[in-house]
Formats: C-alpha cells, structure tokens, sequence
C-alpha cells in the first residue's frame, strides 16, 4: 500500500485522518478573531464576508466570536462567486448559485474574506471579482480554517490561519459543521 509522509507520520492511502475537532477547534477560532481584533481593533471600518457556500458557517463562528469578545456584532455578509469562476461554462452540470446577502457598502472599507479551506485559490479570486458589484474595498485581506500548502494554482495566500496542512493534488479536505447536520465539527484529511 502507498504512504504519504506527513508531519513526521505516516498515513495510508485512501483514508481519513482527523485534522482538526472540539475543543482544538474552539481555540482556534478565538485565536483568529483575537488576531483579527490586534490588526481592526474596533472594527469601526471594517466588515466580514464569509464566501459561500461552507464559508459561512465558519464566518459565522468567527462573528460570534468576535461580538462575544467586543460585545457588539461585527458587520458580516455572504458572498457567492458562482458566476465569478474561471469554470463556469466549463462544466457539463450548470452550477447552482448560492445566496448572496451583503447588507453593507463595501467602498473604502476593510473586507475581511472568510473561508473554510483554501486549495487553489481560484475561489478566493472569484470572490474579490464579484467583491466589486458592491464597491472597491480599501483593503482585502483573507482568513482562512485551513490553508492546503502545495495545491495553489494562483498566487494568494491567507493573512489569517486556523491550520495549515500539507496535501497531495489527489487528497482533499472535508468540514462537517453540527450546522449542516454532522453529529460534531470535524475536519478530515481524505484521500
């Protein structure tokens, strides 16, 4: 059977390997929100766009976080960039759009980006794409739970990281959120 190094351990080919569960990952999102705090500070400029369609889950976790924290909620929005990809009319299966919902004006503002997991980038560069319908922000930075290293086909990479994890092109990483009906967050390292 074939092995794939890493982190200094060997797994087998076409398994799954826990990443990342509770309580870890409670500690992981105050983290990132105590960084996001340390560089907004008040967040009197800033707003939060969690990127469908499993972003959002995650930017919801990080909102809460960071109203809990300050006490006061963070300005956050949904953003799909499904008619922003570079594969949208490549496909034999149309795409089915998700719900953008951005109650604010992004111009001249500080847009923090939330996704689940970044790959290869091509997502991320959708999503300031269709950032655009909305205004031209002053500055976007990029939060992500987990940064897959060496599957990036654009040069993007986060500011802001839950964890990184070195992949193979044939892996992938799977997030189950108890909010879309998974039993406890966990996410595995498949392939």
């Amino acid at each position: 059977m074939e092995k794939l190094t890493t982190s200094n351990y060997f797994y087998p080919m076409n398994q799954q390997r826990l990443i990342l569960s509770s309580p870890l990952l409670e500690i992981v999102i105050s983290r990132l929100a105590q960084q996001l705090i340390e560089n907004h500070q008040d967040f009197t400029n800033t707003v939060m766009l969690g990127m469908q369609p499993r972003g959002i889950y995650f930017a919801d976790r990080v909102g809460r976080e960071l109203n809990r924290t300050l006490g006061y909620s963070v300005p956050l929005g949904y953003l799909d960039a499904t008619f922003y990809r570079d594969d949208f009319r490549r496909r034999d299966t149309p795409l089915r759009p998700n719900t953008t919902n951005v109650p604010f004006i992004i111009e001249d503002k500080r847009v923090v980006l939330i996704d689940d997991v970044l790959a290869t980038g091509r997502m991320v560069r959708a999503a300031m794409d269709a950032m655009t319908a909305f205004g031209r922000p002053r500055q976007v930075e990029l939060l992500v739970l987990i940064d897959r290293r060496y599957n990036r086909d654009l040069p993007i990479r986060p500011d802001y990281t839950g964890k990184r994890v070195n992949t193979l092109e044939s892996q992938r990483v799977l997030v189950e959120w108890t909010e879309q009906g998974a039993d406890a967050d966990r996410i595995w390292l498949v392939g």
